[in-house]
């Protein structure tokens, strides 16, 4: 949203779920166009290192709790894997190192696809490790969207986002 308001509404999430939906769209697209040219081994190992690093550990260690608490190294570890910045250092280095290749597109295609259909994407310290939307945050809502309900909006083809 802003820098002020680090929070989106049930609209601005749909409109950032829409850019992503396009950018997981061309990923797609583009393995589709060269999967001929695919080293499939290569795409699923980057397909699957996001989450076997960055999600299974912290899942396991959710579902074990009593308290649903995981411990901050876990929402680091997610993080980091589910980062378009540790994206792009992996596939920078793998073409650097290795060479540039259409398997690559594994990375944005799974973050591209989380962010898209799921929905998720970097998960803050405070709330749980999987989705549930936390009680703060509901009370929130409700009372913007109290707030929200109230402001007159400008001109009869006015549209509330």
């Amino acid at each position: 949203m802003d820098a002020k308001n680090r929070f989106e509404t049930k609209t601005t999430f749909a409109l950032s779920r829409l850019e992503w939906l396009a950018a997981f769209v061309v990923s797609l697209v583009l393995a589709f166009q060269h999967h001929s040219e695919i080293r499939w081994w290569v795409f699923v190992l980057f397909f699957a290192v996001i989450d076997v690093i960055g999600y299974v550990p912290g899942a396991i260690a959710f579902r074990r709790s009593r308290d649903k608490s995981v411990p901050r190294g876990y929402y680091v570890a997610y993080n980091t894997m589910h980062s378009l910045v540790t994206a792009g250092v992996l596939a920078g280095a793998w073409a650097l190192f290795v060479r540039p290749e259409w398997a690559l597109l594994a990375l944005p295609i799974h973050l591209m696809g989380d962010r898209a259909l799921f929905g998720n994407s970097l998960k803050p310290f405070g709330v749980a490790f999987e989705p549930e939307t936390d009680p703060a945050y509901r009370e929130f809502e409700q009372r913007y969207g109290k707030k929200n309900a109230r402001v007159p909006m400008e001109g009869k083809n006015a549209v509330g986002v």
